[in-house]
């Protein structure tokens, strides 16, 4: 989970948004599944979620 969360803001923060919104899926499949497995709870797989977005569209 970490790893795909990391490659995502790499993108971002090297400008390349168009590449990061691709491995969005993959970061959000990484997010719900530790969350499902009880890694994280629901609500801190949720606001991971809402803050990767909130990143990707800034």
């Amino acid at each position: 989970m970490k790893e795909a969360l990391k490659k995502v803001k790499k993108l971002v923060s090297a400008g390349r948004k168009d590449e990061a919104k691709k491995l969005i899926p993959a970061a959000y499949q990484a997010i719900d599944k530790a969350a499902k497995r009880g890694v994280i709870k629901q609500n801190t797989a949720a606001r991971k979620k809402s803050r990767l977005m909130k990143l990707l569209n800034k």
